[in-house]
């Protein structure tokens, strides 16, 4: 019901009339800093304008005039919200990775202050994956993350005084985007600072305790009867029981923390810290030293950030069974960084080589927090067990000054080691042992290899499955995992979350969710749909094929990434309701193959080859009702093309400059022709047909 116009004119009052006494107050001139610039005649002959009156700003934000010129260094954040001096939140972020961000910067700068150098803070906050799910908000997800990386770059290159950046990000988009911008730097130094992960909610009497994963089902359990309001009421209230840091299990946020210090770039034993917690506080301290010393050594990210750090990102990943979101991201590192791309054949080796050491939310068995891993000794006690197997490159160099083999000596004596393994038991009962196991052990509890690229007809250019999250229960004894079942098409995520709300969509079906690549929905991330899979029994039996992709918490027979997709003429855009699916997936040898196998005929579903369904579908037309989202922004259109010209999915959904230019000389090129060839038809006669079908001059 609108207002009243009273209450309306009342309200238009207070918007517009102040106390009067602020207009008294109202000053023209101020006196301004005290001192004088630390300058000399040979600067004012010589340096640039931007240069001097940088000091001038310096001033007149407060720095003290005899300090102006110490060392300069930039601090980049993913911060977001506003806290209160006392952790109150006066506006908050968009999610809580970055909300107490701004508490590592504040402790950064000021060490670098007490070092005797100048610290500038910048930031471009993240969108959060969590709170976008199944909104058109993850419309704008994954290409965020090429935009904020070239705004971070962009933030680096304008204070051009600075010495070296120091990164501090967590979270599914401004994680890598912070990796990438510095990875890009060359000789300028770079270290990044993890922002930590969320503790975990203590149990209540009466409701368990439930991580930031599961309690992104409570829509889809309470549709189905599986839990009450008011036990999703509570789950929903206590599942961020800290508020800051990644979410508690190896999504894209841990994830990427994971990398980063497998890079190099961050140092040892920092990944993964409880938001918060001092431990997670001294982190952005002894960064900032790490800045300095690197700065002193003269080492850029091009002497970190190697061929051999990606390869060893990679090992890590695969040994935490990490998320499959990387798969996007670390290419786009390597980019960055001027190195080559890793391809679909490197990341079947490496997962086919290592295996995999961490028991880890959601892969299992036992499955535990992100802050537990922590304590049992994070990503250098998984480093110890690969560096005794022999599948690291110990030579590297990292943001501590030191190789990475110097790091490891140094983490396998170290009291930090020794007291947070203990800290674990003491707290939790929990065995570190049992949560990072040495290869021999993880074997024999069943622990396999992460990542498998199946191929096949229906994805003849690849397509990614977490093979390690597939329900064991489901597999032979052989470790391999067979579907076939009818294909159920959605367009759009909407309709296929809401199929699974009523029902509609059974045990054996194939859920074919297509038009979410990133022409058709800027490869929107569907984890509404593979949480409610996970969490509702009939949906056990389900296997997901989708030309979008998954979080890293999602579990179960989920195939993405599959390429082409529906709307660049993929035979995915091509099935139909009712079509025979045939999945096969070998997790111990890492091959997979998807197949169109049969298609409805009549009253019958007549089952034919693998090669017989390719050829089925290449004589199939698409789908009619193929189309982008509705409500697909300009911005993400734009995005789509240009990954599409930089090697697409596979080459990590980069902006690859030449190869955009080259590609518009060439459509320029063409272009040019095209007119000329209209402008020669204004002249020349037309070519003529004799009327049998021959052409004549």
């Amino acid at each position: 019901m609108p207002e009243s116009n009273f209450a309306v004119q009342r309200e238009f009052a207070a918007i517009v009339e102040s106390d009067t006494s602020l207009y008294g107050a109202t000053v023209t001139h101020a006196r301004g800093p005290e001192g004088a610039l630390p300058i000399t005649p040979e600067m004012l002959l010589t340096e640039p304008s931007g240069n001097l009156f940088g000091l001038t700003q310096n001033a007149g934000m407060g720095w003290e005039p005899q300090r102006l010129r110490d060392p300069e260094f930039l601090i980049l954040s993913t911060h977001g919200g506003l806290r209160g001096a006392d952790g109150t939140p006066i506006a908050l972020g968009l999610h809580t990775g970055h909300w107490e961000v701004g508490l590592l910067v504040a402790e950064a700068a000021r060490e670098l202050r007490n070092r005797h150098a100048v610290p500038f803070a910048g930031a471009c906050t993240d969108p959060c994956d969590g709170r976008t799910q199944g909104t058109t908000g993850m419309l704008d997800s994954l290409p965020y993350r090429n935009d904020a990386a070239m705004v971070l770059r962009r933030l680096m290159r304008s204070l051009p005084t600075r010495r070296g950046v120091l990164g501090i990000a967590t979270c599914d988009k401004g994680l890598p985007a912070m990796l990438m911008a510095l990875a890009s730097g060359g000789t300028l130094p770079g270290v990044l600072v993890p922002g930590g992960v969320t503790l975990l909610p203590e149990p209540v009497a009466g409701h368990a305790a439930e991580d930031a994963g599961k309690v992104q089902t409570i829509g889809a359990r309470y549709a189905q009867g599986e839990i009450t309001l008011d036990y999703a009421a509570d789950a929903g209230c206590r599942a961020c029981a800290s508020p800051g840091g990644g979410c508690q299990f190896l999504g894209t946020a841990a994830t990427s923390q994971v990398v980063a210090e497998a890079l190099g770039l961050a140092l040892p034993h920092t990944a993964l810290a409880p938001s918060g917690q001092p431990v997670w506080l001294d982190a952005a301290t002894r960064s900032a030293r790490a800045l300095l010393q690197l700065s002193a050594l003269g080492w850029g990210t091009r002497d970190i950030v190697t061929s051999a750090a990606v390869r060893n990102a990679m090992v890590l990943h695969a040994a935490f069974g990490g998320s499959t979101n990387l798969l996007l991201h670390i290419p786009a590192i390597a980019h960055a960084a001027g190195l080559p791309r890793p391809t679909v054949a490197d990341w079947t080796a490496v997962n086919r080589e290592i295996p995999r050491l961490v028991d880890a939310l959601p892969n299992g068995p036992r499955g535990y927090a992100t802050v537990q891993v922590f304590l049992a000794g994070g990503v250098p006690e998984v480093m110890l067990h690969l560096r005794q197997a022999g599948l690291l490159d110990t030579s590297v160099r990292t943001a501590s000054g030191a190789t990475l083999g110097e790091n490891l000596d140094w983490w396998q004596g170290s009291e930090r080691r020794r007291i947070l393994r203990e800290r674990l038991h003491e707290l939790d009962g929990v065995d570190p042992d049992e949560v990072i196991f040495t290869p021999d052990r993880a074997r024999a509890r069943g622990l396999t290899a992460t990542v498998c690229f199946p191929v096949g007809n229906l994805a003849p250019e690849g397509s990614v499955i977490k093979s390690t999250a597939i329900d064991p229960a489901l597999t032979n004894p052989d470790n391999n995992y067979r579907h076939t079942g009818p294909a159920r098409v959605f367009i759009t995520e909407a309709a296929a979350i809401d199929a699974i709300k009523r029902g509609a969509v059974k045990a054996g079906d194939v859920l074919v969710l297509i038009c979410g690549g990133p022409l058709g929905a800027g490869m929107q991330e569907v984890y509404q749909i593979t949480s409610a899979i996970k969490a509702l029994p009939f949906c056990r039996d389900i296997a997901v094929l989708t030309d979008a992709r998954f979080s890293g918490v999602s579990t179960g027979a989920c195939i993405g990434h599959i390429s082409p997709e529906a709307l660049a003429g993929g035979p995915i855009g091509r099935v139909r309701d009712g079509d025979l699916i045939e999945i096969t997936i070998d997790r111990h040898a890492l091959h997979g193959e998807v197949h169109l196998v049969g298609e409805a005929r009549g009253e019958q579903t007549v089952r034919f080859s693998a090669e017989e369904g390719r050829q089925v579908l290449a004589a199939r037309q698409p789908r009619e009702d193929l189309a982008p989202h509705a409500a697909l922004p300009d911005d993400t259109r734009l995005w789509a093309a240009l990954v599409q010209a930089s090697g697409g999915v596979w080459g990590g959904c980069v902006y690859d400059v030449d190869a955009i230019v080259t590609k518009l000389a060439l459509g320029r090129q063409d272009m040019g022709e095209a007119s000329e060839a209209v402008a020669l038809s204004t002249t020349t006669p037309a070519p003529q047909h004799d009327g049998i079908g021959k052409l004549r001059i």
